[in-house]
């Protein structure tokens, strides 16, 4: 788990960074680069692709400044599953169901004070719910509720293609 108390946390890839399939792992090591230097632990370490922080902690307004798809792409080709913030920018959250990379779950209460870079943690979807093994606290979160089928199917397309929106792509 990796937890930014920051209120305005932008998750910044570079403007000229154009989303090329074969670059998606390279993608990933841009995660979180523009966090100041007061955060100690790296989320991503130099010379690697992916985080080995799972869950994302953060403040309210998380995403604000990233208004591009590759804020939470960079962040599920790190290897994030789920960010967990008090709310998010609009777009952030957005971009984060229409690629279906990771859950932008709500927590009820500011936890990112709470939660320690390490802490281990679990997300029970099913019941709204954060588990920090670490401190032994629960905390509630609201549901996903409908976005959550277009994040499991693997983003909007694939939903639409599932569900019968849109015809399958052949071959």
């Amino acid at each position: 788990m990796y937890p930014s108390e920051q209120k305005n946390h932008p998750r910044r890839v570079p403007h000229s960074c154009t989303l090329n399939p074969a670059e998606y792992e390279k993608l990933g090591s841009y995660a979180l680069i523009g966090l100041p230097a007061s955060y100690e632990t790296r989320f991503i370490e130099p010379n690697e692709m992916k985080t080995k922080y799972s869950i994302v902690i953060g403040g309210d307004n998380f995403g604000c400044g990233s208004s591009r798809e590759h804020a939470p792409v960079s962040l599920g080709a790190a290897g994030v599953a789920a960010v967990v913030a008090e709310s998010y920018a609009r777009i952030f959250f957005r971009n984060s169901v229409a690629t279906g990379e990771i859950y932008p779950l709500e927590s009820e209460v500011r936890i990112c004070e709470e939660c320690k870079t390490g802490d281990v943690v679990t997300i029970e979807l099913a019941e709204s719910r954060l588990i920090n093994h670490t401190t032994g606290k629960e905390y509630k979160l609201k549901p996903i509720g409908d976005a959550g089928p277009v994040i499991e199917a693997g983003g909007i397309f694939a939903y639409a293609r599932k569900t019968g929106m849109i015809p399958s792509q052949s071959g």
